[in-house]
């Protein structure tokens, strides 16, 4: 009993000798905000978490939630050290988590859009201008936090209009993700809806869009949008350089089949600062504080 009683004392004590980031860093953990079904989400980032794992050499686990204020809640509880944000929930997920950095991006989020898209029983045909005449119908977002779905739309309305959506509208929805707003507009359950160009460009690909029921209408001017983000306490979390060890794994996978859960063509440098538009406009609208 009395050479166990030495053995614990002596592992406590190497414990404490023991640098903070080998007694707590193992397992990296990241998600995603839900911007398609759940099922989809699960297989895409499958991929990314062993491309991960494999760069970092440490243990990669991707955390799926079922809402974009959940991605940004379990970031800021360091639940999740890594996130995929879309530009509104990294804002929002930088200002709860001071020193948080953006970090990557896919090569076209520079210059993303959002599609206004109709029902083509509503009559409504495509121009370059913003359509005035959606005044008044059934309009569907996505997420209450999605960028393209929520933030952009609403921006472009109220620029337009002078009023909020609410005050626009016959009746105004939140869809919860692109492809159901895809789906709902489809359906006829909304006659107008706003919607992630990437998953407009993949669901009809994948033939789930009959352009002889729903089509786009108007394409907004480009912004900035995606982007992973981290902790600022990565490297007190995981060791000194972790976070740019992260950085640079990102930056380098070539991977198409990887690459393809996003879709990018490849990720490139972010900073916090390319999303300035995005946090100007999200307190216009009231959406950030």
């Amino acid at each position: 009993m009395k050479g166990k009683s030495m053995w614990r004392k002596t592992l406590v004590a190497l414990l404490v000798l023991l640098p903070l980031s080998a007694v707590q860093a193992q397992e990296l953990a990241f998600t995603a905000i839900p911007d398609q079904t759940e099922s989809r989400l699960q297989q895409r980032f499958a991929k990314v978490s062993q491309y991960l794992q494999d760069e970092l050499g440490i243990t990669v686990r991707y955390v799926p939630v079922k809402s974009y204020a959940a991605a940004v809640m379990a970031f800021r509880n360091n639940q999740v050290q890594l996130a995929w944000f879309g530009g509104l929930s990294g804002v929002r997920a930088r200002i709860a988590v001071p020193g948080s950095k953006a970090i990557a991006q896919g090569e076209e989020d520079p210059d993303f859009e959002t599609y206004f898209i109709a029902n083509t029983a509503t009559g409504l045909q495509p121009g370059e201008d913003f359509p005035k005449t959606i005044q008044g119908r059934t309009f569907t977002f996505g997420s209450k936090g999605s960028t393209l779905g929520r933030l952009m739309p609403e921006f472009f309305i109220r620029q337009t209009y002078g009023r909020s959506p609410e005050d626009v509208f016959r009746r105004v929805g939140f869809s919860g993700d692109h492809s159901r707003t895809i789906a709902l507009v489809q359906a006829g359950a909304y006659e107008v809806g706003a919607v992630n160009f990437k998953v407009w460009e993949k669901e009809l690909a994948l033939g789930k869009i009959d352009p002889e029921k729903v089509q786009i209408i108007w394409t907004t001017p480009p912004y900035a949008d995606y982007q992973w983000t981290i902790r600022g306490d990565m490297d007190a979390q995981f060791g000194e350089g972790f976070g740019a060890k992260v950085q640079r794994a990102l930056l380098a996978l070539d991977d198409p089949a990887v690459l393809a859960a996003f879709p990018r063509k490849r990720f490139i440098p972010a900073t916090n600062e390319d999303y300035a538009q995005i946090l100007s406009v999200g307190r216009q609208v009231g959406l950030i504080d």
